[in-house]
């Protein structure tokens, strides 16, 4: 059994462990907000895995969830306060303090990371500040993988053994205080976080496991970027570019990365090696404004970028409607030049949404191969790149081949995957199916006048 616990729900596949097939699955709703109480994690995973036919004939399970959220427990193992999810924005003056007292170098250096306001570190720092009595009751801190994976172990606070907290090196890696390099926890930016130290998760190795109640094997779960790539099978010079509400381009490579000015986050992989990522606001979203503005429906904006020539006329549209992480520009807003009397049509207009979304996540990728990291091929996942004429444009901005896997819960899929590892002794190898081939067509000149145009506004902004 696999689980997906992200932001909007919980995600539950049961899959064969020699071939990877999925026998049945489900799925339950999570609330909304960026702030939320972890119990309705655990109702919404116990639903899903009633909906999914229940684990009587389940051998080994693991967990993914969203990353960087905080889950404070007191001495007697119950949830001190609503957990802060990564994409809660109230810490962003405890990121910009702790870089103030360690220096963005150093930080990079022994974490991975340039704290923002989406790690742990960051959001332990604010509730120090901010709520100081609930700070000196935390006893134990844990992501959302690790509570609901010791949860489903069979503990809580009704057997709160803080002791019997487990998680991956993916995960430990989005906190902000655990370092790749000696895949040890550091424990003096833990205490400048939070005030003092606290109990942490075990970091389990890939095939490392523990038990449940019933005597079954438990991987020790992953981030969601990180199941993501066990799920798609990604390898040495494979970027996984997913296209959500957010964009987030990752590569998987056998070397760690550092990188001082934040852009590129050095996070670890669930197999062992290292998963450096860039992270877009602007992904999805950017279709859904642009098929408003021309009153079509997604087959329609498909429809009418298809029909436009690549460049789109001229038109480029750098899509910074709510700001932007990469570039860091969070006050930025979407701009659309190249207009003329000839080239403003609703054709162009689509296509230049497109090439947008995708010549930005682009630049997430270069800054990623910037530190030295090879790019073979691209995998395009996320609801977004099942869209035929993203899965075009992409062939065109990205250099290197660009393939889509069939649509799927692949972090769940992932989770699935090294729970039969756990099984094996090793990750077994899961056929992943591919909705569209790898293929390439090259069109420097759509990211030469996009780039134009985007360092220009970049400039203006700062």
């Amino acid at each position: 059994m696999g689980v997906d616990s992200s932001t909007q729900s919980c995600k539950v596949v049961i899959a064969d462990a020699a071939t990877g097939r999925i026998v049945r699955s489900g799925r339950a709703p999570h609330p909304d907000g960026t702030s939320v109480d972890p119990e309705a994690w655990w109702h919404a995973l116990q639903q899903a895995i009633a909906d999914a036919g229940g684990m009587d004939d389940v051998e080994a399970w693991s967990v993914g969830g969203q990353q960087h959220g905080m889950v404070a427990l007191d001495a007697g193992g119950a949830v001190i306060r609503d957990a802060l999810l990564w994409n809660d924005t109230r810490s962003g003056g405890a990121a910009s303090d702790l870089i103030a007292e360690f220096g963005a170098d150093a930080l990079a250096e022994r974490t991975g990371l340039v704290p923002v306001a989406s790690f742990t570190i960051t959001k332990l720092r604010w509730l120090r500040d901010a709520e100081p009595d609930n700070a000196a009751r935390v006893a134990a801190v844990a992501l959302p993988h690790d509570w609901l994976t010791w949860r489903l172990r069979g503990f809580g606070p009704d057997r709160p053994d803080l002791g019997e907290l487990v998680t991956d090196r993916s995960d430990a890696s989005g906190t902000g205080y655990w370092s790749p390099a000696t895949g040890e926890y550091d424990r003096e930016l833990l205490a400048a976080a939070l005030g003092h130290d606290a109990v942490l998760p075990r970091v389990l190795g890939a095939t490392e496991y523990v038990t449940d109640a019933d005597g079954r094997r438990v991987g020790p779960g992953a981030g969601d970027n990180a199941g993501a790539a066990l799920g798609v099978g990604a390898a040495t010079g494979d970027v996984v570019v997913s296209i959500g509400t957010s964009g987030t381009a990752f590569a998987v490579s056998e070397t760690r990365t550092i990188d001082p000015t934040g852009t590129v986050a050095g996070f670890a992989d669930a197999a062992g090696g290292f998963l450096p990522l860039v992270a877009t606001l602007n992904a999805a979203r950017v279709l859904d404004a642009t098929a408003r503005l021309l009153g079509v429906d997604h087959a329609g904006l498909t429809d009418l970028a298809a029909a436009a020539e690549p460049g789109s006329g001229g038109v480029v549209l750098v899509p910074w409607f709510e700001g932007e992480r990469t570039p860091n520009l969070p006050t930025a807003r979407a701009s659309l030049e190249g207009l003329s009397l000839q080239n403003t049509t609703r054709e162009n207009l689509a296509r230049a949404a497109v090439e947008g979304m995708l010549a930005g996540l682009a630049t997430g990728v270069d800054a990623i191969r910037g530190l030295g990291v090879e790019a073979r091929r691209v995998l395009l996942v996320g609801g977004a790149a099942q869209n035929a004429a993203v899965a075009a444009v992409a062939a065109q901005v990205f250099d290197v081949p660009v393939a889509v896997p069939a649509p799927g819960e692949y972090v769940a899929l992932g989770a699935a995957r090294q729970a039969a590892g756990v099984l094996a002794g090793a990750l077994p190898d899961w056929p992943v199916e591919m909705h569209r081939a790898a293929a390439s067509d090259p069109h420097p000149d759509i990211r030469t006048a996009y780039d134009a145009v985007a360092q220009r506004r970049a400039a203006d902004l700062r």
